[in-house]
């Protein structure tokens, strides 16, 4: 039995709602003809791909969220073919939906999504901070097309490129004593009461340079966010030790910190980018193009403190 491109619509858009009468409102049809989809997908496999839940609920198991993203990929390229007979041959459609596990994100990626996504609105961008964890399963089960994270502990299936490595530095309140150095050793924060950053990885991390200080570490505080790491430091709670910098020197509380390189051999962090190598969407190559070009060169040193 073939499975006509409607019926992969039908299908796909039923899976993203979760929810039958909700996909038919969008694609303002009846709900028994997205059900009939469903149905002809299924019959086509020879496979249960979604169970039907109570009020026109709908879950996809494993096989409905594989077969969803490959009518995806399908129903995008026939898009992208049409676009082309239509000589729009640069057009972009679709969503792309991006996890990062890079505190400093919001430093370049507007920049990185205008450099490629057109201002026609047929592009929709969702952008989904979470742990570096999620982020790797996020991507192997098809909730990101794409992401950002730290590859030192990396999922074996996954595909990735090093966009840089990130040695750690030490922020500082610009009125410490310290901050009027080139640069600062571990020795000399040994009596500094620290702000850690409190994530997944992010903590073990930090808290393993710490001891490397030679005694136990002060921590007075610990946040679950760079940015309230940094206003923390700026309002002279204590230091910390970080290793991607935003472009800019002032925290949301208004002060400022002061970056400074750690000269002491530390083992630095890597942010890389995970995706689909072997059949990336026209949409994900755009972005990884533009990820690389923001971090080509000279280009990275804008985060990295040295």
């Amino acid at each position: 039995m073939t499975v006509s491109l409607k019926a992969m619509a039908y299908f796909t858009t039923a899976v993203r709602h979760g929810n039958i009468a909700k996909a038919a409102a969008e694609l303002n049809i009846a709900a028994s003809a997205v059900a009939a989809a469903i149905d002809q997908i299924e019959d086509a496999f020879d496979l249960t791909l979604v169970t039907r839940q109570r009020s026109r609920g709908i879950q996809p198991n494993a096989n409905g969220r594989a077969i969803a993203r490959k009518c995806e990929r399908l129903l995008e390229e026939h898009r992208s073919l049409m676009a082309e007979g239509a000589d729009l041959r640069q057009a972009l459609h679709g969503t792309l939906r991006i996890g990062y596990y890079a505190p400093v994100a919001p430093a370049f990626l507007p920049q990185v999504l205008a450099s490629f996504v057109p201002s026609s609105g047929d592009v929709d961008i969702h952008l989904d901070e979470c742990d570096n964890d999620k982020a790797q399963d996020g991507l192997l089960d098809g909730t990101y097309d794409v992401i950002l994270f730290v590859s030192d502990r990396v999922r074996p299936a996954l595909d990735f490129d090093v966009l840089t490595e990130a040695p750690p530095y030490c922020l500082l309140p610009p009125t410490h004593d310290l901050a009027r150095n080139a640069s600062v050793s571990l020795g000399e924060l040994a009596s500094e009461p620290m702000v850690v950053l409190n994530r997944p990885l992010a903590t073990a991390y930090y808290q393993n340079l710490l001891k490397m200080r030679g005694q136990d570490a002060a921590i007075v505080a610990y946040a679950t966010s760079t940015e309230m790491v940094r206003s923390l430091v700026g309002a002279g709670h204590g230091c910390a030790i970080l290793n991607m910098v935003p472009l800019t020197r002032q925290t949301y509380c208004g002060a400022e910190v002061v970056a400074l390189p750690i000269y002491d051999p530390l083992p630095p962090l890597t942010l890389s980018l995970g995706y689909d190598k072997t059949r990336p969407r026209r949409l994900v190559r755009h972005f990884v193009s533009a990820c690389k070009a923001a971090f080509a060169d000279d280009a990275e040193h804008r985060f990295i403190v040295g």
